[in-house]
């Protein structure tokens, strides 16, 4: 990872690029997902606002580490001011999902944020004129969330952490298109925005959980560790993470492949947690993981389909295309003027 990203991201298909780029979303996907399990652990050891105070501050002092050790420590104007807006959003993401998860299991939590994966295409303008296909397969997303809150008694009212999760789930999904919106241009790098980040919610939680501050202080070794685990891998490294990636995808396809979430969020529960799953939430979980692969095929196959009629558009009224030779509009940069510009 570089530490500063280009002013003009170039959305031109790179299959290495795109290697990349998925697998570091799924690690986000992963880290996330294991994420369920320990805040309600260390919930349960102290209280929601004590383990997002502690989360935020961790991760400030990690993240301003990092840059301290790069030589970058102050963040310009755009990352403050980028930094500001999506702080905000990122702990409104974070206390209802914290608040979900203490009242719902850890896998529950994480099959019904899921719902993102339907609800950022709807808020994302470069994920305008998606094929009904895309969204068939997030349908079958909405049909596992049906499956899960149906439980083992046939459907019943929702609980408050389901209700929570649902919200949560809205609310990332504004948050995911915001992050591939406001980042799209400008000189910001992710660790600093990330670092912005953190400090905007340190300030946000340090009076709502100041109450708390005892059982913080009397938390547990192993509280104390899942706080670190989210701090560190759950908040720093996710964060910048996914700054990078959805800065060189679209928000839609960030979105599913961090909808893989729910499946390690299963896992955790399920092997870690002690959790159990009826049979109607190990349908409803395998329905998203189907949906999230068709829905994320779908929307690789339409984004490369754009970008390849773009460039056919562009060889065709370049004066270089005679240069341009055996390009298979893979997207593969060459070396003509064409490809240079």
């Amino acid at each position: 990872m570089t530490s500063a990203a280009p002013s003009r991201p170039d959305h031109r298909t790179d299959h290495h690029t795109d290697h990349r780029t998925d697998v570091v979303l799924l690690l986000v996907a992963f880290v996330w997902g294991s994420s369920y399990l320990a805040a309600k652990s260390a919930a349960a050891a102290t209280s929601v606002l004590a383990v997002l105070l502690a989360r935020y501050a961790l991760s400030a002092v990690s993240g301003s580490a990092l840059l301290a050790a790069r030589r970058q420590l102050r963040p310009n104007r755009a990352e403050l001011r980028t930094g500001a807006v999506l702080g905000v959003t990122q702990a409104a993401v974070l206390i209802i999902e914290t608040f979900g998860v203490a009242h719902t299991s850890a896998a529950n939590a994480g099959l019904i944020i899921s719902l993102t994966i339907i609800l950022t295409p709807l808020l994302d303008r470069r994920g305008a004129g998606l094929p009904g296909r895309y969204f068939a397969a997030s349908g079958l997303c909405v049909v596992a969330v049906g499956l899960l809150m149906s439980g083992s008694g046939g459907l019943h009212t929702p609980s408050v952490g389901d209700l929570l999760m649902l919200a949560a789930a809205v609310v990332r999904a504004g948050h995911v298109a915001l992050v591939g919106r406001l980042t799209a241009a400008g000189d910001i790098r992710p660790l600093s925005l990330t670092v912005v980040q953190t400090y905007v919610g340190t300030a946000l939680f340090v009076v709502p959980a100041a109450a708390d501050l005892p059982k913080l202080a009397h938390a547990g070794a192993g509280a104390w560790a899942e706080m670190a685990y989210l701090a560190v891998f759950c908040s720093v490294f996710a964060f910048v993470a996914q700054t990078w990636a959805v800065r060189r995808t679209s928000a839609s396809r960030a979105s599913l492949l961090l909808g893989t979430e729910p499946v390690w969020a299963v896992a955790a529960g399920v092997a870690l947690g002690g959790e159990h799953l009826a049979a109607p939430a190990v349908a409803g979980a395998a329905l998203m993981l189907a949906g999230t692969y068709w829905g994320q095929s779908i929307e690789r196959g339409h984004r490369t389909g754009r970008t390849g009629r773009a460039h056919r558009a562009r060889i065709a009224d370049s004066a270089e295309a005679v240069n341009c030779t055996g390009c298979e509009l893979t997207g593969i940069k060459h070396s003509c003027a064409l490809h240079a510009a």
